[in-house]
């Protein structure tokens, strides 16, 4: 009995200890993309951001984009309560994305709270559609610096090292993920970077099923009556013999 209650406790401690250890992660601003984001294509990504105080709201946040990887897009997704600039700095030397010249790249983007913002307790994330995304890298850091409204700062700006220890305060990283096979867009790339396009698409995605439900639809109702008419036939037969009996 004494050896399965030390089992218990030391069973609860440790568990106490994971959440203890593995929470400040979760308390990180982050970025994740809505399904896949591939390279040299365009992808809608989340920055998710968690309120860590319990006194103040969360009411601006400013991410950095990578210089060392210009991206020439971003388009927030309007967000309730919120507004979003997107800034752009000339390049030094412009450079060929998918056979374009880009003279100038997104350099941040800023979010400010038109109400009550991030509460305590809560977190918040902003979408926004970038690209078009490198072809020559794994992953990009975003920079953010998180304002509350008592005006404290929070920069969530370190980069992390390999074979370190997580920093304190890191910086948001964008995992991408290889090209498909088809090419380096994709379907859900191409989507996002014309809005034209999305919605021819997302047409003739709406008409397949729409299509193939019409046509089962018939099928059935002329097997219906098929079935019907041989039934009424059966059972006229089955009266008449009735009628006239075995020996008419």
């Amino acid at each position: 009995m004494k050896a399965s209650r030390r089992l218990a406790t030391a069973g609860a401690v440790a568990a106490t200890a994971v959440v203890v250890l593995s929470s400040p992660a979760f308390a990180h601003v982050s970025v994740q993309p809505e399904g896949t984001a591939a390279k040299g294509g365009y992808a809608v990504v989340d920055f998710r951001v968690p309120n860590e105080r319990d006194n103040a709201s969360t009411t601006k946040l400013e991410v950095s984009f990578p210089t060392d990887h210009p991206l020439a897009s971003a388009m927030p997704e309007p967000i309730s309560g919120w507004t979003a600039k997107v800034t752009k700095t000339k390049l030094d030397k412009p450079i060929e994305l998918h056979g374009q010249k880009i003279s100038e790249a997104v350099s941040k983007v800023t979010w400010t709270a038109t109400g009550k913002g991030v509460e305590p307790g809560f977190f918040q994330k902003f979408p926004i559609s970038i690209g078009a995304l490198p072809e020559d890298a794994d992953d990009l850091v975003f920079k953010a610096v998180q304002t509350y409204s008592n005006k404290e700062v929070v920069r969530w700006i370190e980069v992390q090292e390999d074979g370190q220890e997580e920093p304190e305060n890191p910086a948001p990283v964008l995992t991408l993920s290889e090209a498909s096979e088809g090419g380096h867009h994709g379907s859900s790339a191409e989507a996002s970077a014309s809005p034209a396009a999305a919605e021819k698409a997302s047409a003739e995605t709406a008409a397949a099923p729409a299509d193939s439900s019409d046509t089962t639809a018939r099928v059935l109702g002329v097997v219906g009556i098929v079935v019907g008419a041989l039934g009424v036939a059966y059972g006229v037969l089955a009266g008449r013999r009735r009628t006239t009996g075995p020996d008419a």
